[in-house]
């Protein structure tokens, strides 16, 4: 499990202890979030069950147009189906361009949380307004060859950074290892401007690699393949929740 010094400024889902003139020292258990784009599409309402019944914190849905990124996965229709059956929260993850046009809409089919990516939006501060504006978390993420520096004058304004470990499109992917440097330099970006922005890890996130991944200041483990190829998911996800 990752220890971290410094102020708790995360959301209150988080039993947390928190002292305006202290510095402490605390314990901090990941947010998994399994990518239901691993699940088995013929058995959606089994795994989304599963999901329920385990020790998972978040639904990860990634939506892919085939144009922002090269694949094309799920949307509207499946969301809201998922939210009719999921009794947590739905953490959707926007690949697409001109995502400005489909907020409201995916508000709508019952996201919790959106994320945009910083390389599809022109206008990114108006997306997360808008966001924000239809009562959900906001959030940006950025691909592998983006320098988290490019988030400095949003992340005052957002809930969640998630950085691609992979490059976006196919899940199976092997976790890119100079993300480890760029969630630390994240992590002390974060410090710096008094953000409540969580860390969220997406794409190549195994047991193997957890907590180094925790350890340099993660605290959302998005897991795809790792959950739902194993012969015990709900031990997979009881395993990565006591890095």
């Amino acid at each position: 499990m990752a220890i971290r010094w410094g102020f708790f400024n995360f959301w209150p889902c988080k039993t947390c202890l928190i002292l305006p003139e202290f510095s402490i020292k605390f314990a901090i258990m990941p947010i998994i979030a399994p990518s239901l784009l691993s699940a088995d599409f013929l058995r959606l309402s089994d795994e989304v069950r599963m999901l329920n019944e385990s020790e998972a914190d978040w639904f990860h849905l990634d939506v892919m147009d085939g144009r922002f990124v090269p694949n094309i996965s799920f949307g509207l229709p499946v969301i809201s189906a998922i939210r009719k059956a999921a009794k947590k929260t739905l953490d959707v993850h926007l690949m697409i361009v001109e995502p400005e046009k489909y907020l409201a809409a995916f508000a709508e089919a019952g996201a919790d949380i959106l994320t945009v990516h910083l390389e599809a939006c022109d206008h990114l501060h108006r997306c997360i307004q808008i966001i924000r504006s239809l009562g959900l978390k906001a959030g940006v993420a950025i691909n592998p060859h983006t320098p988290v520096m490019m988030l400095e004058n949003i992340l005052a304004d957002i809930d969640l950074v998630c950085l691609m470990s992979v490059n976006p499109g196919f899940g199976g992917q092997k976790f890119i290892p100079e993300t480890l440097s760029k969630i630390r330099t994240l992590r002390e970006l974060v410090g710096k401007t008094g953000s409540r922005a969580r860390i969220e890890i997406d794409g190549g996130v195994t047991l193997e690699n957890a907590d180094a991944i925790v350890r340099a200041g993660a605290d959302v483990l998005v897991a795809g393949n790792t959950v739902f190829a194993a012969t015990d998911p709900k031990g997979q996800i009881r395993k990565l929740k006591g890095i």
